[in-house]
């Protein structure tokens, strides 16, 4: 079964939340953010060049459009494969654990995986980013050495940084896996 519902990110920009129920102990959601707009590119990129041509006409120096186009290219290159997320995919499942995948917008993917021994619990926690109260999703990691301690906070969804009501969907759903698991994991065989 699958579901699609639109959101919004902290800043107001078009969020789409995915959800894929595969079996009651497997759920993916995919957040996708909006792709690169083709007017910011054009925008960005007429003003370097644009400078650098008055750069050209005051050093009459070809140099510097030269350099203008091959860090344009270089940065552009850069952003698409090192900063531009278009995907963000949690994948839980109950007796295995959870996968975490970012996928940029050159095509590679970076994927984290936590076995579900390791992971204490699943929470929405608050920070504060830019002057205001943002909420976030939160895998809290047991520490090996104090059983009821926390090792490690990973976050969730950094990229696209959905808002409150996005997160309370996800969070609700893995609590219900998590919980199945509980009981599977505290039931004797």
């Amino acid at each position: 079964m699958e579901a699609e519902q639109s959101f919004s990110d902290i800043c107001g920009g078009r969020l789409a939340l995915q959800r894929r129920y595969y079996s009651p102990s497997c759920r993916e959601f995919c957040v996708s953010c909006p792709r690169l707009s083709l007017r910011s590119l054009t925008a960005v990129t007429c003003t370097v060049w644009l400078a650098a041509y008055g750069l050209f006409t005051l050093c009459e120096n070809s140099m510097i459009l030269s350099a203008a186009i091959f860090i344009t290219l270089l940065g552009l290159l850069g952003y698409l494969h090192f900063v531009k997320i278009d995907q963000e995919t949690l994948l839980i499942i109950d007796s295995l654990g959870i996968q975490m995948t970012s996928s940029y917008a050159s095509g590679k993917e970076s994927t984290t995986f936590i076995e579900m021994g390791k992971v204490k619990d699943l929470v929405i926690n608050e920070a504060i980013y830019m002057q205001k109260v943002i909420y976030y999703l939160c895998i809290l990691l047991k520490d090996p050495v104090e059983p009821h301690g926390i090792s490690q906070v990973v976050p969730v969804f950094q990229s696209a940084k959905p808002r409150l009501d996005c997160l309370i969907e996800v969070y609700r759903s893995c609590q219900e896996i998590l919980a199945h698991q509980k009981a599977t994991s505290a039931s004797p065989m």
